[in-house]
């Protein structure tokens, strides 16, 4: 029986002791990245479609910004938590770091069911936390994005809120936009490709060969679809099995990605594909394949079931899916795990690529954005592998390392320390 604390911020601040430990930061430079700089917390009535009015509790972190204006999303759960999102923005901070963008982190929540909200309830909570937070909103300040819950459509509200109170366009000051509105091309799949592409990367160097190797998604929502389409387009993977929040299918001989997201579109559930058999969010974690996706939500890979994982490499574009306890038990194992503010930096790279684009007015095609995708998470494995090589360590403590140095670095430039 477990006793590992399953608090994601606890977890958080777990990883950062290590890497402080690692690399004999100050007792006030530690001190100071164990926390979060600035906390806000809003309380936001929403008049409801039937008259009503309703009280909605949200938050927004800004973790550390001694590298740039801080930068998350924005998710809306029903099981949001304060310390959800300092664990995210947190994890966000490094994140900005590893992939070397001029950005710092954040993260905001919305404690709501958004499957119970209609479309016009969705904006009227959409307005009502930008105009609570507007104050502290801004390109030199706080970047909000989509989350888990949140949409391009969610994005555009939230812009239009903050442009209505300060009079004038300023499309950078939130990200994940649709492209008629200063969105980036490239940003609706680009977690998911900078996940393939580290994949890539980190097959190369250990001599796996990716080409009709199988892989499985656990949680297939935006980044799961993506990872099992660009799997198979650009690594030539073959799917074997995905599961939502409320089922999962398993095809050892194949399963068509295009397909199973054409089934998820139509249906809202992975239940009732016809190519596949049934199978439980377990056994998926448990399956032999070369690489496996956890791209759910936190602590979906635990010291209770971590022994039974069987990838060659884990590939975490979920943030925090891994507790610490697993984290060892899959080391001793030879997993190789891709850490998740490596990993699925995609999303805030192309972010960062839409504030540069909307900065100058100009935008780039397709191709251009890829390629900067490609180069950005290219450079950071190569990064990450190397202090991983050089220190001797795993490759989530290398990139705990490379990311807390930089920001440690700024704080102590900047005098803060």
């Amino acid at each position: 029986m477990t006793t590992e604390p399953f608090n994601p911020f606890t977890i958080a601040q777990q990883q950062i002791d290590q890497a402080a430990e690692k690399l004999e930061l100050d007792k006030g430079t530690h001190e100071l990245l164990r926390w979060p700089m600035k906390e806000i917390k809003v309380t936001l009535p929403v008049k409801m479609d039937d008259g009503s009015t309703k009280i909605f509790h949200a938050f927004r972190i800004q973790y550390n910004t001694a590298r740039g204006p801080a930068k998350g999303g924005v998710r809306w759960h029903p099981l949001e938590t304060i310390d959800t999102v300092r664990a995210l923005a947190a994890w966000m901070t490094w994140k900005t770091s590893v992939v070397d963008l001029p950005l710092g982190g954040g993260k905001g929540g919305v404690v709501c069911n958004p499957k119970e909200l209609s479309q016009t309830e969705k904006e009227r909570l959409a307005r009502a936390y930008v105009r609570a937070l507007a104050g502290s909103l801004g390109v030199t300040k706080d970047v909000p994005a989509p989350d888990v819950y949140t949409t391009p459509q969610i994005m555009a509200w939230m812009m239009d809120e903050y442009e209505t109170i300060i009079g004038e366009n300023h499309p950078g000051v939130i990200t994940g936009k649709p492209l008629a509105l200063g969105g980036s091309k490239g940003r609706g799949d680009a977690t998911a490709r900078g996940g393939i592409y580290v994949t890539r990367e980190a097959a190369a160097v250990n001599g796996i060969n990716l080409d009709g190797a199988a892989m499985a998604v656990q949680g297939f929502g935006n980044a799961g679809q993506n990872a099992a389409l660009l799997g198979e387009e650009i690594l030539h993977m073959k799917l074997v099995a995905a599961s939502d929040s409320r089922s999962g299918v398993y095809n050892p001989k194949g399963i068509s990605a295009a397909a199973l997201v054409d089934h998820k579109i139509k249906n809202g559930v992975l239940k009732g594909f016809q190519e596949a058999d049934e199978i439980t969010n377990e056994e998926l974690l448990a399956l032999p394949v070369t690489v496996l996706f956890p791209a759910a939500l936190e602590n979906v890979v635990r010291a209770d079931n971590a022994q039974d994982i069987k990838c060659r490499i884990c590939c975490e574009l979920a943030n925090g899916p891994t507790t610490p306890d697993a984290d060892r038990i899959l080391d001793d194992k030879g997993i190789i795990v891709l850490p998740d503010f490596l990993a699925n930096a995609g999303g805030v790279t192309v972010s960062y690529f839409e504030q540069v684009q909307n900065a100058y007015n100009l935008y780039w095609e397709l191709q251009e954005v890829h390629w900067r995708l490609d180069k950005r998470m290219t450079q950071a494995f190569a990064g990450v592998y190397e202090m991983s090589k050089r220190s001797k360590i795993g490759l989530r403590e290398a990139a705990y390392l490379v990311g807390v140095a930089r920001v440690a670095e700024a704080c102590k430039l900047r005098g803060w320390v």
